[in-house]
């Protein structure tokens, strides 16, 4: 991804269409990775991919690469499922597209939990994101992922089956 390897690259950054939890402006955001000489930045906003291509257009114009992505939220069951008992947790999920495929694969995520899978937050569960996988990177992303809570909840069996 970068010629110097120690070079760092923030993944996981809230825009303010993270509603409620972004403060940063796209074009600050840019501005500033810019100033420090990053050469890549990724767009994580929860649940939605609003600010998408404002963000791909002030990260070409300040010449920091575009990473795409969205920070989703994983259904505890399925997308469909609204207990409130049951229901109302979900896990956060971080995800990446690798190239246009992948950019592809979230558009379809971010639609689908917001259509199909909204229930607090738009959600997406385990099945449908095995489906739109190709060419994404997932990861935990923050503590509110599902293998962070497995270990802050002392679950070290439920950590190392997810984690493999």
């Amino acid at each position: 991804m970068c010629e110097n390897h120690n070079q760092f690259v923030h993944l996981h950054c809230h825009s303010e269409f993270s509603l409620l939890d972004g403060l940063s402006r796209v074009n600050d955001l840019l501005a500033r990775a810019a100033y420090i000489n990053q050469p890549a930045i990724a767009l994580t906003d929860h649940g939605a991919m609003y600010g998408t291509m404002p963000f791909y257009r002030a990260a070409k114009s300040a010449g920091v690469k575009p990473i795409i992505g969205i920070e989703t939220y994983l259904a505890q069951r399925t997308m469909v499922d609204k207990d409130p008992q049951l229901d109302k947790t979900r896990f956060h999920m971080l995800l990446l597209a690798e190239n246009q495929t992948g950019y592809l694969n979230l558009l379809q995520i971010a639609s689908a939990a917001q259509l199909d899978g909204y229930y607090y937050k738009p959600r997406i569960d385990r099945a449908f994101m095995a489906r739109h996988k190709e060419d994404l990177i997932a990861t935990t992303g923050c503590m509110a992922a599902e293998s962070p809570r497995a270990l802050a909840d002392r679950k070290p069996k439920l950590t190392k089956k997810l984690m493999c």
